[in-house]
Formats: structure tokens, sequence, C-alpha cells
């Protein structure tokens, strides 16, 4: 098991987000198993274990304003959505990946850990904003001051992680998401993973207002081959059973 603080796996992981972030011949959604042995997209194994603290010097005070070789950075610029699926710790900066991600599950004995607070690490990738926006101010602090360990059960009860799985059914979940998602529209997709997460960084009026403009402009856009889209969809709605 490999450890993302050493600087070669850092820089390798932002290569491969921002191969992901260029490429535009194709939509896809990415699947990445955080903290385990499986691959993402079958091209780089990565394991969110802990701190190496024989690379720390070269990671912290390395390229650490590198964007380019920044793993966190390079997920948050992607304009595809990611799936992450915790596989077994995701610690400190593999916490601070998972949160980088658009959908979160994980297996029913992942656990959490920020360990900035422990080793005196100043954390940069969104680690000290991001959780209190998911989970809550009194909660995040607790985390964050004490480095408790956070399960899979009590991370669903927080908000933190959308779904828990057995450990079997960990990719074959995430892999179901992902079909599920390329099902659906890929420009609308596309979209509102953008407006959701560009809304996050601001206030609630500011956010509904981006939300207006934007779907005027999309509104406007719209052509009669997207609205006989539309309207086959809710035909073919229509005739399909319910199961309510």
């Amino acid at each position: 098991m490999h450890n993302l603080t050493k600087l070669s796996l850092h820089h390798k992981l932002a290569k491969h987000g921002d191969e992901k972030l260029q490429d535009s011949s194709h939509y896809e959604t990415s699947c990445l198993p955080l903290g385990g042995q499986r691959s993402v997209d079958q091209e780089i194994s990565v394991s969110s274990a802990g701190v190496d603290l024989t690379a720390a010097k070269s990671v912290f005070q390395g390229e650490v304003k590198d964007v380019s070789k920044d793993p966190v950075s390079q997920m948050e610029r992607c304009k595809k959505p990611i799936i992450g699926a915790v596989n077994g710790w995701a610690i400190t900066a593999g916490f601070e990946r998972a949160l980088a991600c658009d959908v979160l599950i994980a297996r029913t004995d992942a656990k959490f850990m920020d360990t900035h607070a422990k080793f005196g690490i100043f954390p940069s990738w969104g680690l000290s904003q991001k959780l209190s926006r998911l989970v809550g101010l009194n909660r995040a602090r607790h985390a964050h001051l004490t480095s408790m360990p956070i399960d899979s059960q009590l991370a669903e009860k927080w908000g933190l992680v959308s779904q828990v799985v057995p450990p079997a059914e960990l990719m074959k979940t995430a892999n179901a998401i992902a079909e599920t998602i390329l099902k659906n529209n890929e420009h609308m997709v596309l979209n509102i993973k953008a407006f959701v997460n560009d809304g996050a960084n601001m206030p609630l009026g500011e956010a509904l207002r981006l939300e207006k403009e934007r779907a005027h402009a999309s509104y406007k856009a719209m052509t009669p081959e997207a609205f006989a889209k539309m309207q086959q969809y809710i035909a073919g709605r229509r005739q399909a059973p319910s199961k309510l």
C-alpha cells in the first residue's frame, strides 16, 4: 500500500486528473477508490493510509503552489463527475481528496481521520473549510481538534458520505452510480455539477441569482431538437409503470 504524501505519487495523481480535465473527446465519469488498492480507471493505484514523514519535507516545502502538481486542485477543476469510493482509511490528505469528489460512498469498515493537529501540519487542500460546510461547525471542530477517527456509519449520519455498502459491493456500487449518471443528459450533468459547486462558494442569494442567470442562458440556447428529445422523454416516462 502506497502513501500519497510521497511527492511522486502526488504528481502522478495530479497528472492523471489534468489529463481527465483536458480530455474532451468523450463523456465519462471517473470512479476514484480512496484508501484501497483498486485503480482509478485502471490506471493509477491510490491509497490514503496517512502521512509519510520521511517524505514530508519534499511535500510541504516543495512545489506546493504549483497547481499542475496538486491532485486536489486538478480534481476540483475537472468538469466531469468524480465518484469517490472509500476503501479503507482516508487520513488527512486522503480525507481532503475524498472531499474533492462529487459523490462519495464508503465501505462499512472505512474510516476518516484528520491528523493535521496531531502532526502540526497546516491544512491547505480545503479540509478546514469544506468539512464544516458539509457536517456543521461543531462536528467539524470536534473532528479537527481531536483527530478522532470517523467510522463509515458516523460519516453517513453526519452527511459526509451518501452511502455505505459492504466491502465486496463498493466498486460495483460506484460503477452503478456512474452508469446511472451516464444515462442522463450529458450537457445538463456537466452544467449541474458546475453551478452546484460554484454556488457552494457563494452566499445563498448570490447562488440563487447564478442559477437563474445560467438557467435563462440555457433556455435561450435550446434548439428544436432539444425540445423534441424532452418530449420523447416525457412520453416514455408516462408509458412506464409507476413503482409508487
